[in-house]
């Protein structure tokens, strides 16, 4: 004779849970939210169940589910974009000093972007001058603010595109995000060819007779190999002027512009002239430093 609740068999059969385990369930049920969640892998770390990168890594994936391509990519004042009209020497120092491996690359309006360029496609040029750059660019991917980051990670893993154009609801570009912004959002900063060890240095010639400069790096080190004597003066209460004490210059310039600088911006100080290369988390990583000119001497 056949079973008339043939659902109820089917569950019964799947549910081997024990006696013991439903009753400690139904004492002390599971989360019922993300924040729950969170909060469950917060005990599990103080109850050595799971390590604190573990915690860090599965939190960020359950939060990365709320996020979208607008909350984590680059804006599109800051981007790095090369023009296809420029000079070859001129896209090649702005490889160069960038240090990026992807490039958007836009013909007469930043708006109109063509395509993007890997920089390893340069060294061609090098064999053959006769290439024009136009032959080494590869399409760009374009993809609303909304995306979820979620699928976006999958796209990225599926078509082995690792950058992608930011598109508004208007249409105009937002910005760019690449496959590391989504991966730190999960694990967390991930070190690249600009992260150089501290105790490997922090202050760096280049070839055009600048420097690069390291944010941390501390300002009695740059006083020290400029010869200047950077520590601001700020005015107090009675209007008399007392020194603030920083101890790197990335502190030290944020402070003097009034706000976390951003790439491409620069400032003068001290007779130095910084330029913002490369931004981490929220904080300047490397400066391009050079004298400052007195614009007195150049009109």
């Amino acid at each position: 004779m056949s079973d008339p609740h043939p659902a109820r068999a089917v569950l019964e059969k799947e549910d081997k849970r024990t006696f013991l385990q439903k009753l400690a369930e139904f004492i002390h049920p599971g989360p019922d939210s993300r924040a729950e969640l969170i909060e469950t892998l917060a005990d599990a770390e103080d109850n050595d169940i799971i390590g604190a990168d573990s915690r860090i890594m599965l939190e960020g994936v359950i939060r990365m589910a709320d996020q979208t391509a607008g909350d984590v990519m680059v804006a599109a004042p800051r981007m790095d974009m090369v023009n296809i009209d420029s000079p070859y020497e001129d896209i090649l120092n702005l490889v160069i000093e960038t240090a990026h491996s992807r490039f958007p690359v836009y013909e007469g309006d930043r708006e109109n972007i063509i395509g993007i360029l890997l920089a390893k496609d340069l060294l061609k040029l090098q064999r053959a001058p006769e290439l024009n750059i136009r032959a080494l660019l590869r399409p760009a991917s374009f993809i609303p603010e909304s995306k979820g980051l979620n699928d976006l990670l999958r796209e990225f893993r599926g078509n082995r595109n690792h950058q992608a154009i930011v598109i508004d609801e208007f249409g105009r570009v937002a910005g760019l995000i690449t496959i590391e912004d989504v991966l730190e959002q999960i694990v967390g900063e991930i070190e690249d060819e600009f992260d150089i060890p501290e105790d490997e240095g922090d202050i760096f010639a280049l070839a055009d007779r600048t420097y690069r400069v390291s944010g941390d790096t501390s300002i009695e080190r740059v006083n020290e190999a400029f010869g200047v004597d950077l520590q601001p003066v700020v005015v107090n209460g009675n209007g008399e002027g007392e020194h603030r004490r920083f101890e790197t210059i990335g502190g030290l310039i944020a402070h003097e512009m009034g706000h976390v600088p951003r790439r491409g911006e620069y400032t003068s100080l001290g007779g130095l002239h910084f330029i913002v290369l490369h931004t981490k988390a929220g904080a300047v990583r490397w400066f391009k430093v050079s004298p400052a000119v007195d614009q007195d001497d150049t009109g």
